[in-house]
C-alpha cells in the first residue's frame, strides 16, 4: 500500500493522500527531492510521523511558516527520541503542541527573555518518568541548535510527553500539576514548614495529590475505614482540618465533588510529614 504525495511543504512535511484522505507526513528530509505525484510506501511510513486528524493538519501547516527548517529538524529528532524512550502510543497532537511550545521558547531565549517555572520541583516529582527523558530532550536540543534551554524547560516538556502518553490535553494537566503546587504550599502554611522537595515524604505526598485529583475527575469513590476516620479525627485535628481544607480547594476548582474517605488518606499523608517535622 502506497501514499501518493500531493504536495511538498518544506525538507521535512509534506502532504500525501491515501484512499481520497490526507494525512501531513512529517520526518527529517522526507520533502527532500520527492516529487509530487511519486509514491511513499508503507514501509516508509513506518518510520515518519503521520498527522490523520484534519484539526492537527490544519494547526500544523498554520505554524510551519513560523518554524525554521534546523529547528524543525531538531524538533522532530526530540520527539522521535521521545517515540523511542516511551516506546508507547503517543497522541500527535504532540507534534503542534511541543513544536509552537519549543518555537515560542527560543524565540524568547534570543530575546534574551525567559520564563521561570514556578512547578518544576511539583512537575519532577509526579512525572520523574517523563522528567528524565525531557531531560534528555533539552539536551538534545542544546546541543544540535546550539542554544540553552533553561532547567524550568525541562519540566514543560515533560508534562507535554506525559500528556501525549496518557492521551490527554496539556492544559488539563498543567492545572493539576497547579492545583497540586497551591495545595502543597497551604500545607507549607499550616504547618509552617519548607518541605524538602527532594525527599521521598514530599514526593510520596506529591503523588497522593496527583492520584486523588485524578480519582475525583473520574468520579471514582474510595472505600472509607470508618474506624480509622474516628481514630483521626479524635488524634490529629489539625491534621484532619487541614485534609478538609486541601478538599474544599479540590473541589472549588475541578468542580467536581470529593468523596469523604480522600479526607482520612489525606490525614494519614499529613500526620506523616507533621511527625516527621518534630
Amino acid at each position: 500500500m502506497s501514499y501518493i504525495v500531493k504536495k511538498i511543504l518544506n525538507n521535512n512535511v509534506l502532504i500525501a493522500e491515501l484512499n481520497s484522505s490526507e494525512v501531513v507526513m512529517i520526518g527529517k528530509g522526507i520533502g527532500f527531492k520527492r516529487q509530487t505525484q511519486s509514491t511513499i510506501s508503507e514501509q516508509e511510513v513506518e518510520k515518519l510521523f503521520v498527522l490523520r486528524d484534519e484539526k492537527e493538519q490544519d494547526q500544523f501547516k498554520k505554524l510551519l511558516p513560523y518554524v525554521e527548517e534546523d529547528l524543525l529538524k531538531v524538533i522532530i529528532s526530540s520527539i522521535e527520541l521521545i517515540r523511542e524512550r516511551t516506546q508507547s502510543f503517543l497522541n500527535e497532537h504532540i507534534h503542534v503542541a511541543l513544536t509552537d511550545h519549543l518555537v515560542f521558547a527560543v524565540n524568547r531565549l534570543m530575546r534574551g527573555m525567559s520564563i521561570s517555572n514556578p512547578f518544576l520541583l511539583e512537575t519532577k516529582a509526579l512525572y520523574p518518568y517523563e522528567y528524565e527523558i525531557a531531560k534528555e530532550v533539552v539536551q538534545l536540543i542544546n546541543d544540535r541548535a546550539h542554544i540553552y534551554l533553561p532547567e524550568g524547560e525541562i519540566g514543560f516538556i515533560a508534562l507535554h510527553i506525559h500528556s501525549a502518553m496518557v492521551n490527554r490535553n496539556v492544559h488539563e494537566v498543567n492545572s493539576h500539576s497547579q492545583l497540586i503546587g497551591r495545595l502543597v504550599q497551604l500545607i507549607e502554611s499550616q504547618f509552617d514548614v519548607s518541605l524538602d522537595k527532594e525527599s521521598i515524604d514530599y514526593m510520596r505526598l506529591v503523588r497522593h495529590l496527583r492520584y486523588t485529583i485524578e480519582r475525583v475527575v473520574r468520579g471514582e469513590k474510595v472505600d472509607e475505614p470508618e474506624k480509622i476516620a474516628l481514630l483521626l479525627k479524635t488524634e490529629y485535628p489539625m491534621c484532619y482540618n487541614l485534609s478538609w481544607k486541601l478538599i474544599k480547594i479540590m473541589q472549588q476548582t475541578l468542580k467536581k465533588p470529593v468523596y469523604e474517605a480522600e479526607a482520612v488518606y489525606l490525614t494519614m499523608h499529613l500526620q506523616r510529614i507533621q511527625t516527621k517535622m518534630k
